[in-house]
């Protein structure tokens, strides 16, 4: 049997840090709890990123709950991607229940109920904050990325970016989006391609139908006014805790390119927007994905890309991102290797890929003198879980059963009630939720075509005066158009692109 002593000892130098830290619980040896024996997670270290990984009924939510507990008393603010809609109890106080009073018997210290400041977002229009951003913000480059366009295609998305930006045509959503392409290839195709080169009907025709296909996934309540502020993800309550922010997505697990459009969009500004932060004692900001596996299942080849690139980038700006998951195996390997906080709960051996599975998972963790991990990944009950993380000099920590402890908020979600009551006193509702719709590309050229098809024809009396854009149809059918036809021809083009650019404002644009 192995040495009590020796193995309280490793835990207590493993997981005692300098700075400050989250108790997440205490270890086990032999399926008892060692006192004294605590496992905790250091601030200085979550900007590493984690896994959070076990099989459907193991306790992962309750895990995730209890860190994003934590992060928010050390003035942390957290995001919380919510698949399964069982979040919103973070915002309200846990209850005392026998199985708690027991656990926290067998750890040590006091069980709180306790209720988090929590701020609901939504990318449809579920109760809460609705998150947007304009076409223009998202970007040529990641709108083609999500709508899958080849090499031509994504020619064209950019060609129409650089169009409406030279002539001051906001691109604010969709509908915007769509209008340009049904200009560009009907009234509006000679006078561009004077400027910018050959439009194929057919391509236009193609990003089009991708374009409608997106919108009929919910697309179109996320592009708009007004563009939801990073910086509102970065918020600390009145009384000093972080602000968590569950975006309820439970929605839309049918709608994975909707998921992936947010996910491109937030990871790209996320990274862009921040500075530099270098190593500091806590994180800026820590994102959770719960039920990660789904995303990485039905993600575009863009969207893991992106992720891959993000996670071993972001961690300079001050930001953690962490992955819950069924098995550590649904994340890919290059996502894997960069996460420094791994928390696994059992897994399950019903099949032959199962056992081969929790063999790969024992791999994926440090060797220890005190257990067998392939063992114990299927033998740990439910709310116990293996973890290791990384300490303040970036060492792995020795790998530790352990007996976690119970979120402080409620293990439930709101009521309708409660939801309600949440939203209505969210200040960022109040912000975010009214509908926009400012002069953009849509109106601008609705308006031009407008006045072309009605304007009537007229023939001027002697020499023909200087055309100006509201006249424009007069010129093309004046008697003195003629005598003028290449002056007119040039002028005509200028004139048509001058008028396209009246009103609206420029949308900065990330790319």
């Amino acid at each position: 049997m192995a040495d009590t002593a020796a193995f309280s000892a490793a835990i207590n130098a493993g997981y005692t840090f300098k700075g400050d830290s989250i108790k997440l619980g205490a270890a086990m040896l032999n399926g008892e709890v060692i006192p004294n024996a605590y496992v905790n997670l250091p601030l200085q270290t979550l900007n590493r990123h984690g896994l959070i990984a076990g099989a459907t009924g193991t306790g992962k939510t309750k895990t995730l709950q209890v860190i994003a507990e934590g992060l928010s008393d050390a003035s942390v603010p957290v995001l919380l991607m919510d698949i399964k809609g069982d979040l919103s109890g973070l915002a309200a106080a846990g209850t005392v229940t026998d199985n708690i009073t027991h656990r926290y018997q067998l750890i040590g210290g006091q069980y709180q109920p306790t209720a988090y400041p929590v701020e609901l977002l939504s990318l449809s229009q579920q109760p809460g904050v609705h998150l947007r951003a304009t076409t223009s913000e998202f970007g040529p480059i990641l709108l083609s990325k999500i709508l899958e366009l080849n090499d031509t295609q994504a020619g064209l998305v950019a060609v129409i970016f650089k169009y409406c930006d030279d002539n001051k045509m906001p691109l604010l959503d969709l509908k915007d989006f769509k209008k340009v392409l049904q200009y560009i290839s009907n009234e509006g195709k000679d006078s561009i391609e004077k400027d910018y080169g050959k439009i194929s009907t057919a391509t236009t025709g193609t990003v089009l139908r991708k374009v409608i296909a997106l919108e009929q996934q919910g697309a179109g309540h996320f592009f708009g006014e007004k563009s939801f502020e990073v910086d509102d993800l970065l918020r600390i309550g009145d009384d000093g805790r972080g602000i968590l922010s569950i975006l309820r997505v439970n929605d839309i697990q049918d709608k994975p390119q909707l998921f992936s459009t947010f996910m491109l969009s937030l990871l790209a500004e996320l990274y862009a927007t921040l500075p530099e932060a270098g190593d500091l004692d806590r994180p800026k900001l820590v994102m959770f994905i719960d039920e990660a596996h789904l995303i990485f299942q039905e993600a575009s080849d863009a969207l893991l890309q992106q992720i891959e690139t993000i996670i071993k980038l972001i961690r300079s700006k001050g930001v953690g991102i962490f992955f819950c998951t069924q098995n550590p195996m649904d994340v890919p390997p290059a996502v894997l290797g960069q996460l420094g906080l791994k928390v696994q709960h059992a897994l399950r051996a019903f099949t032959a890929n199962d056992r081969k599975s929790i063999k790969q998972t024992a791999e994926n963790y440090p060797l220890s003198e005190f257990y067998k991990t392939e063992d114990l990944l299927t033998q740990i009950g439910i709310g116990e879980a293996l973890v290791t993380c990384l300490n303040e000099k970036g060492t792995p920590t020795p790998l530790a059963a352990t007996m976690l402890v119970s979120p402080r908020s409620r293990m439930d979600i709101l009521s309708d009630a409660e939801i309600t009551a949440l939203v209505n006193k969210s200040a960022l509702v109040k912000k975010y939720n009214q509908d926009i719709d400012s002069e953009s590309a849509y109106e601008i050229l609705t308006a031009k075509l407008e006045a072309a098809a009605t304007a009537p024809p007229s023939t001027p009396a002697g020499k023909a005066e200087k055309p100006q854009p509201s006249v424009l149809e007069q010129v093309l059918n004046s008697s003195a158009a003629k005598q003028v036809e290449r002056t007119a021809a040039s002028m005509i083009t200028r004139s048509l692109l001058g008028a396209l650019g009246l009103g609206g404002k420029k949308t900065k644009s990330w790319f």
